[in-house]
């Protein structure tokens, strides 16, 4: 067993249910409930456990000087964020120009509570014509499952009562943001 595997498993005391399809090279990965910074390690383990390169966008500006290199070395693509821009079509044609783009997004859009999801997640899916994987972490048993992907079918409402029913019961780390 690897280091990573070792803090994971046996220290942190996570598991994972479920796995990534490799041929898979294209898809919006979705994790929720997103509630802490605690998600982006629990994330960066269970990438390198997977042994599957899973991606993120950023504000143009982290990929400058001194941590660009760091940044882009742990999936991240620059996004233009200035006003004015369409961010669907702008993330859409980031999956146009890669072989491999497996982009993770949180759609509460915040580690706060919400009542509702943004939307974005959704739209840059039907843009880029790639499927949806629901990843759950529940901080109450300790697991990451991750689904099988999710075929959009155009009808946003209906999708996101299916894709919300993937988190029933699911806890994040701060429980009352869940």
């Amino acid at each position: 067993m690897g280091l990573t595997k070792f803090i994971f498993y046996k220290i942190l005391g996570w598991k994972i249910r479920g796995q990534f399809n490799p041929e898979l090279k294209k898809c919006i990965v979705i994790v929720v409930p997103h509630t802490s910074w605690h998600d982006f390690y629990v994330g960066v383990f269970v990438r390198r456990i997977s042994k599957v390169k899973i991606h993120w966008v950023g504000k143009k500006e982290l990929f400058k000087w001194p941590f660009g290199y760091y940044f882009k070395w742990m999936g991240g693509s620059p996004l233009d964020r200035t006003s004015g821009q369409n961010k669907v079509e702008a993330i859409a044609s980031i999956f146009k120009k890669k072989d491999e783009f497996r982009l993770t997004l949180a759609p509460e859009g915040t580690r706060k509570k919400v009542d509702t999801w943004k939307s974005g997640y959704y739209f840059i899916a039907m843009e880029a014509n790639v499927p949806i994987i629901p990843v759950a972490f529940d901080y109450s048993t300790k697991t990451v499952t991750i689904n099988e992907p999710f075929y959009p079918t155009g009808n946003f409402e209906a999708d996101t009562k299916t894709l919300r029913s993937y988190y029933d019961g699911v806890v994040g780390k701060v429980p009352e943001y869940s």
